[in-house]
Order: C-alpha cells, then structure tokens, then sequence
C-alpha cells in the first residue's frame, strides 16, 4: 500500500540564496520615514532606492551592474518639495520610473541610458490633483502611458501620462493602503482605513464590489491572483497577522483565512503569476515566506521560508525578464 506523506510539487525544493557581499550595493542611507510602501523597485536595467536626503525628497538610481560602495556624492533624482513616499518603474519602459511625494505631486522622469551621470531634478512629466500628500503610484499592467496614483485625500485618481490628464477618479471615505490591479487591467482593487476592500471598474470609475476585509486595524493589502481571485493580507482583531483567498463575487466570506503569527510588520504580497508563487514579507522580518496557489483545496500550499540575518526595509520583486533562467531562478 502506498501512500505519498509530502505533497507532489516542482517547487518542493525552491530554496533562496543572498547575493555575494560583492554584488551587494554599499553605503546607502535608505529612508527612515514610516510610511507602508516599499522604498525600493527594481526592473531588469535600474535598481530605485528612495533615501534620506537633506532639503526635501529624492532617490538613488543605481545601475543594477555597479555593486559595491555607492559614493557618497552620487548623482540623485531630486525634485520634489517633499519626501518621496512610493516609486515604481513603468512596465514598458525599463528607463521611465514615477514617483509620488509629501507635496502631493506625482512627477515621472526619464533616466539616461548607462544612469545618471549628474543630479536629475527636471521630471518629463509633472501630474498635479492631489490636495494632499501622495503615497501611491502603480502602472498600468498592459497599457503604456496609464499610471494610478493614490493620496491621503482619500482619492484614486488614473492619469494619462502622455496628456496629464485625469482619465478617472474613485473617492474612498478613509485613507487608501493599497491598490491593486488585475491581470489586464480591466479591475481594480483597492484597501483602505475602513477595513473595506474595493473593486472598482477602472474606465468608469464605478465600484462594482465593497465589503469588509480583515479585522484589524492595521493596513491590509490586496492582489490579484491569475484566476481572478483575490489574496489578501491583514490583520485579525488581536493582531494577529493573517492571509487570505477570496473570490470577487464574495469578498468578506474567505474561501481560506490562515493565521500566521502575532509580529507587528504589515504584510507585502508579491505574486509570480508565471509559476503561481505568493511571497510574503515585511519591513522589520528577518525571513520571507512563500507558498504555491493551486486550483484544489486547501489552495495555498507552505513551502518554505528564507532566514536571513538582518532585518528587511524595503523590498522589490524583479520582472521576471531580468531573472536568470540559465541558472534555474524563477524570482528575484
């Protein structure tokens, strides 16, 4: 009689490596500021780093080849009045990156091929609407030229990068944690103060869907998985942190609802709809979880979890075109 005890998976033996201490980046002054966002985004030719700057906000592009000590002069992309609270490289365009500010403007630059050589402090394009601070900004998956951003004057506005025009605007009653679009863009998802998660028809700004999330009162925050679903990530009434799968037609009733521990991090969901990967991490963890999501119960499957040394602040999920496929990476 034979019976299997282990689950049969290709991602069985997925395991993490650290970079080399000399294919690290050294001598970066990475911000200090509190706010929920990733301080960090990457793309197969740049790596962004916001970082505290003196005389307002600004943030280190460094070429992902130039390892080592980062001199202290180091040209920067300085232009807001404020600081920088969230940037995030466009899809289509490996040398475009936006970024959203304390001043409530959110600014796209163009850096040069090969990096800067001098400080960048003239932006290609400047979207001013928000009355308030700024903390948001994701691109469009599969249009170029349409960027969301969302600020604490509790609206999602989507911009048309070319014109600077505001194609739609979603108002929320409470401050906006995260925004989320799905696979071709057609959806979006969005948390908030409230304990509320969003479903919004991006072309017509209408709500479709709202219902209650997570119990906490924590920031949670929502992605769409490849199948439509959504996957979730928040905080119980005792403050536990939690997981969970829902489908769209009936958010507040989870399909799973899993309890992982009772650390203070919030969450961040990075998702690889490519191989079906969920990697879950947060600033202030020494370890990143990830799981499979597969269509048959229990649907998230544990595989293991990378311990590292020190502490996390920012963290960033490479395209999967800049992954080494050679060498058998499926993320980085």
């Amino acid at each position: 009689m034979s019976f299997r005890i282990v689950r049969n998976s290709r991602f069985r033996h997925v395991f993490a490596q650290p970079s080399k201490r000399d294919n690290c980046y050294d001598n970066i002054k990475i911000t200090k500021s509190s706010w929920d966002s990733n301080f960090c985004a990457v793309n197969p030719k740049f790596l962004a780093i916001v970082i505290e700057a003196a005389g307002g906000g600004a943030f280190l592009v460094i070429p992902l080849q130039k390892t080592g000590r980062i001199d202290v002069n180091y040209p920067l992309v300085s232009g807001h009045k404020g600081a920088v609270l969230d940037i995030a490289w466009c899809p289509f365009n490996d040398n475009v990156i936006a970024s959203a500010s304390e001043d409530g403007i959110v600014r796209v630059w163009c850096i040069p091929e090969g990096g800067l050589t001098r400080t960048l402090t003239e932006p290609a394009v400047e979207l001013f609407g928000h009355q308030r601070r700024c903390g948001i900004v994701v691109w469009h998956p599969s249009a170029n030229n349409i960027l969301l951003s969302a600020g604490a004057d509790c609206k999602v506005r989507i911009w048309n990068v070319g014109t600077g025009e505001t194609l739609a605007q979603m108002d929320h009653p409470d401050l906006i944690f995260h925004c989320c679009w799905n696979w071709n863009g057609s959806r979006l998802v969005t948390t908030c103060k409230d304990k509320k998660i969003r479903v919004f028809d991006p072309r017509t700004g209408k709500l479709k869907v709202e219902a209650n999330g997570h119990d906490g009162a924590k920031p949670q925050k929502a992605v769409y998985l490849r199948n439509g679903h959504l996957l979730t990530v928040g905080f119980s009434r005792m403050s536990e942190r939690q997981y969970a799968l829902r489908k769209e037609s009936a958010i507040s009733d989870p399909v799973i609802l899993e309890t992982l521990d009772t650390t203070n991090g919030v969450l961040f969901p990075f998702y690889d709809p490519d191989v079906n990967l969920l990697y879950l991490c947060a600033k202030g963890d020494s370890n990143i979880r990830y799981f499979e999501i597969t269509e048959e119960a229990p649907y998230i499957h544990y595989i293991s979890t990378y311990q590292s040394s020190e502490p996390q602040r920012g963290m960033g999920m490479m395209p999967k075109r800049g992954c080494d496929v050679r060498n058998c990476e499926i993320a980085r």
